[in-house]
């Protein structure tokens, strides 16, 4: 009996010593890799859209809002690339991200908020209506019949169809991949008027003054920003900064006078 007890604790006291055994510790998971420092972005833009960003004789992307992406840049410590895209596809390249930011005379509109994340305003603008020297046209009750033309996907086309009474007065709306060729139509009369963004229309009524003229009626104001993805915060921050800075020192006025003759940053 002794005995048995004996072996009885003696395997007890194993059972019990092998349950007390730990385990070695599994290994720690590796930290996850810090996100890449962003180096550089890619603005989208439409080529053809003096004085904002369009092709030099040198065939060269110039222009007021490609000088204000530099410099907005070169303050980050970020390389930039400008990538020409089809402008009434923005959004679709922007959400696909084939472009980090929209900076070519971007209109703020509610329904663009949607999908797009805005810095704050750095100019204002108007949707002008630009005729041939001589028209007849003289304000908007006069494009009643008329041919128009705007671009396509642009704020333009916004601006018009908002006026609705006005719109379903024309005889009919044509839209063109870029301003340079609406206003190339309009010269060979094709079109009767033309409706675009007052700082590409101004641009070109002061090179050719005796073949275009502005009428006093636009179709409204809106004001320009730099579109960003909904989710990328930290760049539009950082933007947005810059941009202020080069109000406050005067960075952004001198860009404008260089292209516009005169202060137009918001």
């Amino acid at each position: 009996m002794k005995k048995f007890a004996t072996v009885a604790l003696l395997t007890l006291g194993a059972v019990l010593a092998g349950c007390s055994k730990q385990e070695p510790a599994a290994p720690a998971a590796a930290p996850a890799p810090a996100p890449a420092a962003v180096t550089k972005i890619v603005v989208g833009l439409d080529d053809n859209f003096p004085p904002m960003g369009f092709r030099d004789e040198k065939n060269e992307l110039v222009g007021f809002d490609i000088d204000m992406a530099k410099e907005a840049a070169k303050r980050l410590g970020l390389e930039v690339e400008f990538k020409p895209i089809d402008w009434s596809a923005k959004e679709a390249e922007l959400s696909g991200k084939r472009v980090d930011a929209l900076w070519n005379g971007l209109t703020i509109t509610e329904e663009r908020k949607q999908n797009i994340l805005f810095t704050a305003p750095y100019m204002e603008n108007h949707q002008i209506i630009v005729v041939p020297a001589g028209s007849a046209i003289k304000a908007k009750a006069d494009l009643a019949g008329k041919v128009v033309g705007a671009q396509e996907g642009s704020s333009a086309v916004d601006a018009i169809k908002k006026e609705e009474a006005v719109y379903k007065s024309f005889k009919e709306l044509k839209t063109f991949g870029d301003n340079v060729t609406a206003l190339m139509d309009l010269t060979t009369g094709r079109l009767e008027a033309v409706v675009v963004d007052e700082v590409v229309g101004r641009y070109y009524v002061a090179k050719k003054p005796d073949q275009y003229a502005v009428l006093e009626d636009n179709f409204g104001t809106e004001e320009y920003g730099v579109g960003l993805r909904k989710d990328d915060t930290e760049l539009h921050g950082k933007i947005d900064k810059a941009l202020a800075d080069m109000k406050a020192d005067g960075s952004a006025a001198k860009i404008a006078e260089q292209w516009f003759g005169k202060n137009i940053i918001k």
